[in-house]
């Protein structure tokens, strides 16, 4: 069995920042046209200690600070989901809407990054993860799921090639790089699994398979590593972060104690040895101690 932990309440989205009487085209589409107040995702970590999140609902992201305190660093008519370091003064954000966008922390000004492929629509960007060389691996959602298996996974390297990794996957979502950059994991979330994907010298991929199935209403999102290898899956159909051994199997398993929406994680604190969560549903941060803390995460080439 494993070890079950509890998470605790980090911080809340304070009240002046919750919206209460807007129905977006987002809620008439995930949540049956009811308003929500905030939809929390992307969580990353600066080298200060402060969090970024954003908010898919109404296209903004947050910077909160060692203490919990909240601050608004950029509005704008997006869906923003999973973020990245992209150098010093910019975040790359994956915007549902309005594909690969950079956002100045400093200003919270936008600029596009990659809007189309060769003229065509992305169906909509959903995560991202950098390998250590800067090339970006992206998953490219819409509304994909197993009625229609046509989600897909990129690579946009250093000089500017976009490389097609997968054209057949039913909803990717979180992704992350193994600790060697030999296999991409990604999630699937309308499959209620992950993806194995071995990635080759030549560039290619092969051999995809499952490592992990889950059960549930809703289910894996964000992924993350610790510095044992071990995959961590945020499971928001269940209101749990799983941690897996070598097997495939929960070692770990961290709960919510508020609401079941734990989209997104990733490691943070004293020596990246806190799990923090995004537990959307009600705008709250999670977080828990664990034994192993977790890999660095790679940043863009322009530092």
């Amino acid at each position: 069995m494993p070890e079950i932990i509890t998470a605790e309440v980090f911080t809340r989205l304070p009240a002046p920042f919750r919206r209460t009487d807007i129905v977006t085209s987002w809620s008439h589409a995930n949540r049956l046209g009811k308003p929500g107040d905030s939809f929390l995702e992307g969580p990353l970590f600066d080298d200060d200690g402060s969090l970024f999140v954003t908010d898919i609902e109404y296209g903004r992201v947050f910077r909160i600070d060692p203490a919990g305190a909240w601050t608004l660093v950029a509005e704008w008519d997006g869906e923003p989901n999973g973020l990245k370091r992209l150098n010093a003064d910019e975040l790359v954000c994956a915007d549902f809407r309005n594909g690969l966008i950079a956002i100045d922390v400093r200003t919270g000004t936008i600029r596009p990054l990659l809007e189309r492929r060769n003229t065509e629509r992305f169906k909509g960007v959903n995560d991202l993860t950098f390998a250590r060389d800067g090339a970006l691996y992206f998953t490219d959602q819409g509304t994909t799921g197993m009625h229609d298996p046509t989600g897909r996974v990129y690579r946009l390297r250093t000089d500017g090639i976009l490389d097609l990794l997968i054209a057949n996957a039913p909803s990717p979502n979180g992704l992350v790089l193994s600790a060697d950059e030999n296999v991409l994991f990604v999630a699937m979330t309308r499959a209620n699994c992950v993806w194995r994907v071995p990635l080759m010298p030549d560039g290619g991929v092969t051999k995809a398979g499952v490592c992990f199935t889950s059960n549930g209403p809703a289910g894996p999102d964000g992924l993350a590593l610790d510095q044992r290898g071990r995959l961590v899956v945020a499971l928001p159909g269940r209101g749990e972060v799983a941690v897996l051994d070598e097997r495939g199997d929960p070692e770990v398993v961290v709960r919510s104690p508020v609401g079941m929406s734990t989209t997104n994680v990733a490691f943070g604190g004293a020596e990246r040895r806190w799990l923090y969560a995004t537990e959307s549903a009600t705008g709250s941060i999670l977080r828990a101690e664990l034994d192993t803390p977790g890999l660095p995460v790679a940043e863009g080439p322009r530092r």
